[in-house]
């Protein structure tokens, strides 16, 4: 460590008594009387440059103000407008470096559009921007060249959240939900335009193979003149892996005369369905019915029965019974008189 601390030492010392050595010798006043030369030819061709005339750009910021209370501003006006100038370039380096344009400030009060609508032209806000360069700057272009915004009287309804896109689980994996938090939201929109809206889309996504829970930030897509409040929403997929259950349901005849009966042998079929492992408790035989009515008894012509479920629980997929068909019998019901 001692050795490391003598070697910079050294080394300093040897560094310093070379630079010395330089700024006390007669080369080192030639490089200095050349430095001096070369900042001066460098000021003079700077100048010279300046001298000339150039285009660039610039940017003014736009405000829109005085907005009453009872208006939402659907479509904003653009934030700025970009100005293309020409003039000597000792004019331009000034804006550049020391000149701040002042906002383009649009008062609400003077401007009314049709159904709600306002276009203001550039020939309108020209001079206000011309007030601000100096008498030599050439205003070349604006861009954009139209200044427009929509607006509502605080006309709105409140519509539901789609999304837009499509979203798939991998293997063995499924999709339980889609939740939007807020689920619906607040359009507003001209009232010709309002009646049009009945959801809220997401912006578009596309995403495959998905193998756990989901969390999303999506913005609303919104056209001209249409503004939602809020203007994005949180999405939750939540993902689910399937697996397989097998429950035992018994046969229950329907719409039979009140003498007769089912007799199906066997009496029970087993249901082998696969369901999220988060309802794997949740179902149970009971939710599955197996019905079996007279009048499609008597069209069959047969002694066999097709097993078929009426409706198929909610999350419930790939069912299977075992066995797929039964017999049956339509047994006369003797009764009994006094």
């Amino acid at each position: 460590m001692l050795l490391d601390r003598r070697n910079i030492k050294q080394t300093y010392l040897r560094i310093t008594a070379q630079v010395k050595d330089f700024l006390l010798s007669e080369r080192s006043r030639e490089f200095f009387l050349f430095l001096g030369f070369f900042l001066i030819a460098g000021a003079f061709w700077l100048l010279q440059t300046l001298n000339n005339d150039y285009e660039t750009e610039f940017s003014i910021p736009v405000r829109l103000k005085g907005v009453p209370n009872n208006v939402v501003i659907t479509s904003d006006p653009p934030s700025e407008l970009r100005i293309r100038v020409k003039d000597k370039g000792t004019v331009l380096l000034n804006y550049m470096l020391g000149k701040s344009f002042y906002p383009l400030t649009l008062d609400f009060a003077d401007y009314k559009g049709k159904e709600n609508h306002v276009r203001v032209f550039a020939a309108q806000f020209e001079k206000k921007i011309q007030a601000q360069l100096n008498a030599s700057t050439n205003l070349i272009s604006i861009r954009p060249d139209t200044l427009e915004y929509y607006y509502s009287m605080g006309d709105s309804k409140k519509v539901p959240v789609r999304l837009q896109g499509r979203v798939s689980a991998g293997r063995q994996y499924y999709l339980s939900d889609t939740i939007f938090t807020p689920d619906s939201v607040l359009v507003y929109a001209p009232q010709d335009v309002l009646d049009t809206i009945t959801v809220a889309y997401t912006q578009h996504i596309q995403m495959e193979d998905i193998s756990d829970t989901l969390k999303q930030r999506l913005p609303l897509l919104s056209g001209k003149g249409v503004k939602y409040v809020p203007a994005a929403v949180d999405m939750m997929l939540p993902v689910d892996i399937y697996t397989e259950k097998t429950v035992e349901v018994p046969l229950h005849g329907i719409n039979f005369p009140a003498d007769k009966v089912l007799r199906a042998f066997p009496s029970k079929v087993q249901i082998t369905f696969q369901v999220g492992l988060s309802r794997f408790r949740q179902i149970t035989a009971d939710d599955f019915h197996i019905l079996v009515s007279y009048e499609e008894l008597l069209r069959l012509g047969s002694e066999k029965y097709t097993v078929k479920l009426k409706n198929v629980p909610k999350g419930v997929t790939q069912v299977r019974f075992n066995p797929e068909q039964v017999d049956f019998l339509i047994e006369q019901v003797t009764t009994s008189t006094d």
